[in-house]
């Protein structure tokens, strides 16, 4: 077909099929069947429209049912929240009536503590008095006794600093001899080694001023124990062990596991410091604990 002809036909198809297929059925069939594959038709639009809107209308139902669970768990947690604000207000309560009870509590103290004060005072004027009164009859007493004490006073300096030598003397053998012995045992009782370490402090940290510093250390399954072993201690003996051992650690970069002092003699004072830091105190070496190395110890 020329391509005149073809345009021709062309022209014409598009110009009378609209009112073709508005007319003539057979033309509306065929326009269908040629279509088909290519659009679906009525019934099949209609059929995925209604597949589309249940498919909505069950996200929608299940979207409603968990907005219902959100304001149900919502309604649960305020009401767990009112009910402890209910809780919080009733302790805020209590503590206001303990608070007040305390401040009655106090003042009705403040009140005992100046009368208390008052009494003092008065027992004060009362010694004072009785002091002066006193004072009086040992100045009378005094100027016949004077003598005597100056005497007495003289005889009593010499005693005394004859004993001290004396005493200063077998003191310090004794220490030593005592040492040893407390020594003895803890190597027999318990299968350790104590040795005397000795070393020199040139900044005078442990005394105050460059001195010897001397400790007993047992190494006991890989475990460093410090120890002061001495006949008797007192709260600056305390102290000083404790220099000792921050000495010890920081010149061998080491922590010791344990500190612990052996005298059968601790002051109360010192008992009291030793514990403040962290010092172990045993009347007698038999008391001894050596436990093996703790776990999780830096410690070779």
């Amino acid at each position: 077909m020329p391509n005149q002809t073809r345009e021709e036909v062309k022209r014409i198809i598009l110009s009378e099929l609209p009112r073709l297929l508005e007319s003539d059925p057979e033309i509306q069939r065929f326009i269908l069947s040629v279509t088909r594959n290519r659009y679906a038709d009525k019934t099949e639009t209609e059929n995925r429209i209604e597949r589309l809107l249940d498919e909505l209308k069950k996200d929608r139902e299940a979207r409603d049912r968990r907005w219902r669970e959100e304001e149900e768990k919502w309604e649960a947690q305020e009401r767990k929240w009112e009910a402890q604000e209910r809780k919080w207000e009733e302790w805020g309560r209590r503590w206001d009536e303990e608070a007040k009870e305390r401040i009655a509590r106090w003042e009705a103290q403040e009140r005992k503590w100046e009368a208390q004060e008052r009494k003092w005072e008065e027992w004060g004027r009362r010694w004072d008095e009785e002091a002066r009164a006193q004072s009086k009859r040992w100045e009378e007493n005094q100027k016949t006794i004077n003598e005597t004490i100056s005497a007495i006073k003289k005889l009593d300096r010499r005693i005394e600093s004859s004993i001290g030598a004396l005493g200063a003397r077998w003191g310090l053998q004794a220490e030593s001899s005592f040492r040893n012995a407390l020594r003895a045992i803890l190597e027999e009782s318990f299968g350790v080694k104590v040795e005397r370490y000795e070393d020199f402090d040139y900044e005078g940290v442990v005394f105050g001023r460059p001195d010897q510093v001397e400790l007993d250390v047992i190494v006991y399954d890989g475990t460093i124990i410090l120890c002061e072993i001495k006949s008797s201690m007192s709260r600056s003996d305390a102290y000083a062990f404790w220099r000792k051992k921050e000495f010890y650690e920081k010149k061998h970069v080491r922590k010791a596991d344990r500190a612990i002092v052996v005298s059968p003699m601790v002051d109360d004072r010192a008992k009291r410091v030793a514990q403040d830091l962290g010092l172990e105190v045993y009347s007698f070496a038999e008391d001894v604990v050596v436990k093996a190395r703790p776990e999780g110890s830096s410690m070779p």
